[in-house]
């Protein structure tokens, strides 16, 4: 395990156009301008679709939304497990609900986790999809972060956020190096757009739910700074912010609230878990350890 890890750290050395190591699922990108419902179906013959512009819900909640300011926040979504995943579509149906944004849904047409910030060399063929809800996407014949290179260079695109996931499967420690979910928030972060990499805990039935939670209060939190431009970036004068949430899914107990924490230096920490929510941790050292203890973990990570 930890040869595979130096692999992929010596791989993300030569970051941009070049394969960088694993890759196992499909990731779709996904074009949303709403809701609005279909018939299901997946693309069929790859075009260059026109981007369209994304209405408002007309349900829109005020109860638990963020409070919007009544300036309009533009969002991109992607992830990598592809277009048709359910974690991207719970949380598109969640974003969805919010008063004042705007949500684009761009993603690879296939699984394609592990494929850290890997990109296809020359054109990238992209289609109409929709999501496992309906939800209108654009799927992207490619890697995660050819879905954000489609949707900002071809596309057109200019969210003042991007969000990657929700995945299926945390993303904590040196791991997130070869994620494909983080390596399309880097992506983003390299196009001057602040962007978070969220990943619900591995089980048979993630938590989605309490993802989109951790998810929401983030993005309330952080709102007035996105649009303001004034998201922390660790390199003053660098590439946006880039944001890695995880959120554990819990047997037993709740989800804490998420902390920011330091990224953990464990390779082998990062994929022998034992998370038990109902443990009491003031202070959690890293990523892992809060994980761990049931928190959602934040760690600030490097465009590069």
């Amino acid at each position: 395990m930890r040869e595979a890890l130096e692999a992929a750290r010596r791989g993300q050395a030569s970051r941009g156009r070049r394969s960088v190591a694993a890759m196992a699922m499909v990731a779709i990108a996904a074009l949303l301008l709403g809701s609005c419902s279909s018939d299901g179906d997946s693309a069929d013959t790859p075009t260059t679709s026109e981007p369209t512009t994304s209405t408002e819900p007309e349900d829109a909640s005020t109860t638990t939304a963020p409070d919007s300011g009544g300036e309009t926040l533009d969002i991109l979504v992607t992830n990598d497990d592809g277009v048709t995943a359910p974690g991207i579509d719970a949380l598109v149906n969640a974003l969805e609900e919010l008063p004042d944004v705007d949500i684009t849904v761009v993603a690879p047409l296939e699984n394609r986790s592990g494929s850290s910030d890997t990109t296809t060399e020359g054109p990238v063929a992209y289609s109409d999809a929709t999501t496992v809800s309906g939800h209108e996407a654009t799927a992207v014949d490619g890697f995660p972060a050819d879905s954000v290179n489609v949707a900002i260079e071809e596309m057109g695109l200019d969210p003042d956020l991007v969000i990657s996931g929700i995945n299926a499967g945390q993303n904590l420690g040196p791991v997130s190096e070869i994620s494909g979910t983080v390596g399309a928030a880097r992506t983003a972060a390299r196009h001057g757009i602040p962007a978070i990499a969220t990943s619900q805990g591995e089980a048979e039935e993630p938590d989605f739910e309490s993802g989109v939670e951790q998810v929401l209060a983030w993005l309330d939190e952080n709102r007035g700074a996105i649009l303001a431009g004034e998201l922390d970036a660790p390199d003053p004068g660098g590439p946006a912010a880039v944001f890695n949430l995880n959120i554990p899914t819990c047997a037993t107990g709740e989800v804490k609230d998420y902390v920011e924490v330091d990224l953990a230096s464990d390779a082998e920490g990062a994929l022998t878990l034992e998370v038990d929510c109902t443990v009491e941790v003031a202070d959690p050292d890293n990523d892992i350890e809060a994980f761990n203890s049931g928190y959602a973990s934040l760690t600030v990570l490097t465009a590069t």
